[in-house]
């Protein structure tokens, strides 16, 4: 037992040495960072809560950070029990402010429907970053549509990567980071649009590149802009929004 405690030890010191050889010449403290010193930040208390750095949009209390897309005036949706209630005809609605690249978590759920409802007529609707970058709310736990418009799809471009979905009833989280286009001044993309997305903590968009602003028809396209609101769609389904915050980045 002694013997093989002191081999072990002398092995252990060998390497130590061996690794001492090898190890690069110069000071450590060569490539250490000192400044800038990252800005400190208070995470929210519990999971999902916005952190101290966080712009509220909107908390269940009112709709002052919101307007009607159609008009400009005030936003014509619902809060009910502190949730954002789609008003089906009233159109979308969108922030009063605009923003360019964001970590946006919003909350969203999809109210149970009569079995015929099935494909794009099941708690349709959609959080559009820039005002035209779409990414699909849709009922598709076990609702079979085309797979690049189903929940938690970059509306006609790209399908998510996994179907991470809770059964409608439930309420439900989008966890998105989206990097602005940045254009010449001719009008041409220098560089386009990207998007992440976690889906109940699941990611589902890994950092794609956007073909363009979402469209129903046709191929996507890309037309020079700068900071934009945040929209939500009113797609003639009552879908509920909740705890909607973001992070300018």
């Amino acid at each position: 037992m002694y013997r093989s405690g002191l081999l072990a030890l002398l092995a252990s010191s060998l390497t130590a040495v061996a690794h001492a050889a090898n190890a690069p010449a110069g000071d450590p403290k060569a490539t250490e960072v000192w400044s800038p010193v990252p800005v400190k930040v208070t995470p929210g208390a519990t999971a999902g809560a916005p952190p101290s750095d966080a712009i509220v949009l909107f908390d269940g209390k009112n709709l002052n950070a919101w307007k009607s897309e159609k008009d400009g005036g005030p936003a014509k949706w619902r809060v009910e029990q502190g949730e954002l209630v789609v008003a089906p005809g009233t159109g979308d609605i969108q922030t009063r402010a605009s923003f360019g690249d964001v970590q946006l978590h919003v909350e969203w759920y999809a109210p149970q429907l009569p079995a015929d409802k099935v494909g794009q007529d099941r708690a349709n609707s959609g959080v559009f970053l820039q005002d035209v970058y779409e990414l699909q709310v849709l009922d598709t736990f076990e609702n079979k549509t085309y797979v690049n418009g189903q929940a938690g799809a970059i509306y006609k471009q790209y399908p998510p990567l996994v179907n991470a979905n809770l059964p409608a009833g439930k309420w439900q989280t989008y966890d998105i980071i989206f990097t602005a286009p940045r254009f010449a001044s001719d009008g041409s993309v220098q560089s386009p649009a990207r998007m992440t997305v976690l889906h109940n903590g699941v990611l589902i968009q890994n950092n794609v590149s956007l073909k363009g602003a979402t469209a129903y028809i046709g191929a996507p396209v890309y037309k020079a802009h700068g900071d934009l609101p945040i929209r939500l769609q009113d797609h003639s389904h009552e879908v509920r929004f909740r705890n909607i915050w973001l992070r300018k980045l």
